[in-house]
């Protein structure tokens, strides 16, 4: 078992993928020469060659439709975007053609493909650069969608990504997590999408959430933990497909649901939980769901205002004691 960062447990599960296929590579802006905006690149250049690890304009569209067309000729491209942000600009590729080939071909061309890159907020980078896509994306059919907490989750959910996965996956990472330290082991693994982790085991109230979010979601536990209240904390990995099951026996077992999430509130990831539980696990319920969202807007650049506008363990301790009756 080592302790390494979040962007060395990326750049392993794809060094380790594409040593074992010569069909895997890599493209995107500066993750050539540069070894990448975040580092999470480094090395690659010199280890696979520039027909492995492939700089590209700055135009996400072409580059997008590039590695779509490769992945539909039998190749399993990795796209990484600077963010995910940027990603909109080639949204037609991953919408209109990523995802609906396999339906519209009759299930003749598919496309095995992993598009990666950082999302959310990240400080002080403006609205055009704060969107957090989990919900956007997940909302498409023949999409997947995993949006990781931490490193050894993230090894193993992107080797699984890129070595089984047949369809489009959608690979939301944290910028603000690139140097966060995690355990991971020496032997390989893979992680199965659509299966949720119970990281904390508790009794009085379930707590669900995903990627940087998480964070505060085990803050706000350990606070509760002294004063008495016991949640279980479940991180989603995986947005699409969604284990809404696993939330689903916990909630059998503390009768209260409170998700944390850096989406908007509107249609969310949260939004599709809630209809999920009450609908299969009404009766279990002691108390409404409640969820904390980022704030209905586009975010701010003032530190003060995102601070804000963003899910804290103050706020979410605050939701879950009233959810509990406290």
């Amino acid at each position: 078992m080592r302790s390494i960062a979040f962007r060395e447990a990326l750049r392993e599960a794809m060094n380790e993928e594409m040593r074992r296929d010569e069909r895997v590579l890599l493209m995107g802006e500066e993750v050539a020469e540069y070894n990448g905006a975040y580092k999470v690149s480094q090395g690659m250049l010199a280890e696979f060659g520039p027909k492995r690890i492939i700089d590209t304009p700055i135009s996400e569209l072409g580059f997008a439709a590039v590695a779509v067309g490769a992945a539909q000729n039998g190749l399993r491209p990795i796209v990484e975007f600077m963010t995910w942000n940027f990603a909109v600009l080639p949204l037609d590729q991953i919408l209109n053609t990523a995802s609906k080939m396999l339906a519209m071909s009759g299930g003749q061309i598919g496309c095995p493909i992993v598009m990666r890159g950082p999302n959310g907020s990240a400080g002080q980078l403006g609205a055009q650069h704060s969107t957090a896509f989990e919900s956007f994306l997940a909302n498409i059919p023949g999409l997947k969608v995993v949006s990781p907490s931490n490193g050894y989750d993230a090894k193993g959910l992107l080797k699984q990504a890129i070595r089984y996965e047949e369809d489009p996956v959608m690979f939301l990472e944290s910028e603000v997590m690139y140097g966060d330290k995690s355990d991971v082991p020496d032997e390989e693994y893979y992680i199965p999408l659509g299966k949720a982790d119970i990281k904390k085991h508790g009794t009085d109230v379930t707590i669900v959430s995903f990627n940087k979010m998480m964070k505060v979601a085990l803050g706000a536990a350990a606070e509760l933990e002294k004063e008495g209240i016991s949640a279980e904390v479940i991180d989603l990995r995986t947005i699409r497909p969604l284990d809404w099951e696993t939330i689903l026996e916990s909630v059998k077992k503390t009768n209260r649901l409170v998700i944390v999430e850096e989406q908007w509130p509107f249609a969310s990831v949260s939004s599709e939980i809630t209809y999920r539980i009450q609908k299969e696990g009404f009766d279990y319920l002691d108390a409404p769901i409640r969820r904390i969202c980022s704030a209905d807007a586009p975010m701010h650049y003032a530190p003060n205002l995102t601070a804000l506008a963003i899910p804290d363990v103050t706020r979410t301790v605050k939701l879950v004691k009233e959810v509990v009756g406290r």
